[in-house]
């Protein structure tokens, strides 16, 4: 036998010891193959109708809720604006929670209970109404990201995270491009009482709630109790964890080392917060005003929903190839800056054309599509690669997700009617913001190559992080055989 599998045997997961199984490529690939056909296509599900009930604001506002709801001044952005605040601030919370009860428990209780809130919409008559309905929306929205981010963690190696987090989250993508399909036909439906935008609310937060009540018998706790896995399946699955992903698998809830970590990253936490809150403000900009941007081009309200569509399948396909190219390398720092760049350069060209040259200004959207989404699975897999405790990463998860929704206030905030076509102060702060996380990126991602670098000289080797099994590193990053994933 060799070392490496000598090393498997002992890792063996509690309820195969008798069994000793050695891990191979085939049975990795049947494991894996099984979570990519059970529950991730479930999961990216569940955050499709979670990105409708989200965006669909937006297109609401082009079939006239905010006139019928008499809607004076900013108040159409002060709704947008006030739903990140609880958005990001019960993210930690909410994550800890999906930790202690898991994701099997908490995912779709709050799916049900936001689609609730969703089909609730549809009787609001008033700012006031729809305020306090979409504010409840936001807190059982908190957390459903972060904790799937965290829920995959579970399932999945260090290796295999950003491209599966991007299927998940391109779901986002195909929900913008279906929520304008949608939006097309059901505001065609004519009815005396009840009109297009509430045939919108009505038909989406009825589907969420419906895929909220099915996932409760859908999702499993963890690999070791899913119910699509044998036990061969399972132990393979503890096998890989504890290879390259954890240090100890099933660990409970333990509330030191949810902090550990930070004062283990010490300054560097601070580039984590700078990175998590400035690359979610593109983000914010893109899924809630794309067809508000598009209206500058003066088309009509069923043209510019429709419009909203190719911009974000031609940025589900480049946010599929960047993640799955990313993690074949194994690298972050760079698939994240060229993203960054990308965005970048759809926001400048649509500060500084003029309302006139439609061509580029389309063509900038789908710049900015491509490049806006990218970060949020790159970054949230790239601190969850270099933290090997579940606590920890659930923990560090909240609060760095929860920072990228707080983020959405400044892109709200800058969304004025008074900017109205070209919404300047609003693309100027969103590029700035991309700037400040370029250069941030690029500061931790040196700083990890160097630490690298020191290390393998101090001990005389040359060694990547995944020649490192996770179960051995038992002192965090501290390690001396810990190798940051850059």
């Amino acid at each position: 036998m060799t070392e490496k599998q000598s090393a498997l045997s002992r890792s063996a997961s509690p309820v195969q010891d008798a069994d000793q199984i050695v891990l191979t490529p085939a049975l990795e690939r049947s494991y894996v193959r099984k979570m990519d056909l059970w529950l991730l296509p479930f999961l990216s599900l569940m955050y499709f109708f979670n990105s409708v009930d989200r965006s669909n604001l937006a297109n609401a506002k082009t079939d006239g809720m905010a006139t019928d709801m008499h809607f004076v001044g900013e108040q159409y952005s002060l709704l947008v604006l006030l739903f990140y605040i609880p958005n990001g601030l019960f993210d930690l919370p909410l994550n800890m929670l999906t930790k202690r009860f898991s994701g099997k428990i908490m995912l779709p209780l709050l799916m049900t209970s936001w689609g609730a809130m969703a089909l609730i919409q549809a009787s609001c008559k008033s700012f006031a109404s729809i305020l306090v309905v979409r504010l409840l929306l936001s807190v059982f929205e908190a957390g459903f990201f972060a904790g799937t981010v965290f829920y995959l963690t579970l399932f999945y190696t260090r290796g295999e995270l950003a491209f599966r987090i991007a299927i998940y989250f391109g779901s986002a993508l195909l929900a913008s491009a279906f929520s304008g399909v949608l939006a097309y036909g059901v505001f065609q439906i004519n009815h005396p009482n009840i009109t297009g935008w509430m045939w919108l609310f009505l038909i989406e937060g009825g589907m969420t709630v419906i895929i909220g009540v099915v996932a409760f018998f859908w999702l499993p706790a963890s690999p070791q109790t899913a119910w699509f896995l044998n036990d061969e399946q399972r132990a393979v699955a503890t096998h890989r964890t504890l290879r390259d992903g954890s240090s100890e698998v099933g660990e409970k809830l333990e509330w030191k080392a949810c902090v550990e970590s930070w004062r283990e990253w010490g300054w560097k936490c601070v580039l984590w917060c700078v990175v998590s809150f400035t690359y979610a403000v593109a983000f914010a900009t893109t899924a809630n005003f794309l067809p508000i941007v598009l209206q500058r081009l003066d088309y009509s309200t069923v043209k510019t929903n429709l419009l909203t569509v190719p911009p974000n399948v031609v940025g589900f396909l480049v946010l599929l190839a960047t993640t799955y190219h990313s993690d074949r390398k194994r690298e972050r720092t760079f698939h994240i800056v060229g993203s960054l760049c990308l965005s970048l350069s759809g926001l400048i060209i649509l500060a500084a054309v003029s309302d006139s040259s439609h061509a580029v200004a389309y063509f900038a959207c789908f710049l900015l599509a491509s490049g806006a989404y990218i970060p949020s699975c790159l970054v949230h897999s790239w601190h969850n690669n270099n933290n090997l405790r579940e606590s920890s990463r659930a923990s560090t998860t909240g609060i760095l997700v929860g920072l990228g929704n707080l983020s959405g206030i400044l892109s709200a905030a800058t969304f004025r009617t008074q900017y109205a076509p070209r919404y300047l102060p609003t693309l100027i702060s969103t590029a700035c913001c991309n700037v400040v996380c370029i250069t941030a990126t690029i500061w931790l991602g040196m700083w990890m190559r160097a630490e690298n670098r020191r290390r393998d000289e101090a001990q005389g080797v040359k060694v990547k992080a995944e020649d490192v099994d996770t179960q051995t590193l038992t002192g965090g990053i501290n390690d001396v055989n810990f190798r940051f994933f850059i």
